[in-house]
């Protein structure tokens, strides 16, 4: 196995050396950004399995690089950032972010994040999990291919974040069962339940967005009002 290829932006020197510290530590190889465009350029050079943005970036802020990353990859993406009113929350995780982290930080906890997200989505892509369940779960015209990691939509594909796949495969591996938003938190991120629910909330839009060919009258992922969701499908293979 490769060692992990993580990318660092931020343009506060002293965090980007505090995390590339703490980061190798863990074994992991880490590559510093001090702007979004620097960012950009290595992202065009290097392979990378997870970045960590600051949003407030020069040149190109954290945000448009989450974006421009979620053209290309679906690897877990960490947006860092002194701000903690909800809409930017919000406007991070519709770009496609995984998880948000407000500064100050705690760096043992930011570490205990990054390692839950390459864990997971290194678990996501590996044989050793498609053997425990079957390869396809078909619903509408779209296949979702856990083996290979993979959504289409009549055989073309749909791109998914890491979470975004966690989340329709756990939705779309229990049809017609009732999951709180607490369960399904509990279930994709692997952490307790935080107060703030708009994480799934914005996940789950951003799947409709994807495909619900009338987000706004869901026929796959349904809201039970007052409970949570369900998933109206099954799994055919």
């Amino acid at each position: 196995m490769h060692p992990v290829q993580i990318l660092v932006a931020d343009d506060e020197t002293e965090i980007r050396d505090l995390l590339k510290k703490y980061l190798e530590r863990e074994t992991y190889r880490v590559t510093l950004a001090p702007d979004g465009e620097q960012a950009l350029l290595l992202l065009e050079t290097q392979k990378f399995d997870l970045a960590l943005l600051d949003v407030m970036m020069p040149k190109v802020d954290g945000l448009e690089v989450c974006r421009r990353i979620r053209l290309k990859t679906n690897i877990p993406v960490l947006m860092l950032t002194a701000k903690d009113q909800e809409i930017d929350k919000v406007v991070g995780l519709s770009l496609g972010a995984d998880d948000y982290i407000t500064k100050p930080f705690s760096i043992n906890e930011l570490v205990a994040r990054v390692k839950a997200h390459l864990r997971r989505f290194q678990v996501l892509g590996s044989e050793a999990s498609a053997a425990l369940e079957s390869s396809l779960i078909r619903f509408g015209e779209f296949s979702l291919d856990i083996q290979q990691y993979s959504l289409k939509h009549e055989n073309e594909p749909i791109l998914l974040t890491a979470k975004e796949f966690e989340l329709l495969k756990f939705l779309a591996s229990h049809p017609q069962q009732v999951f709180t938003k607490a369960q399904l938190f509990r279930q994709v991120w692997d952490a307790d339940y935080i107060e703030d629910d708009n994480t799934i909330m914005v996940h789950i839009s951003r799947l409709r967005y994807k495909i619900e060919s009338d987000p706004a009258n869901p026929l796959f992922i349904q809201t039970v009002w007052g409970i949570g969701y369900k998933f109206n499908g099954g799994r055919d293979e």
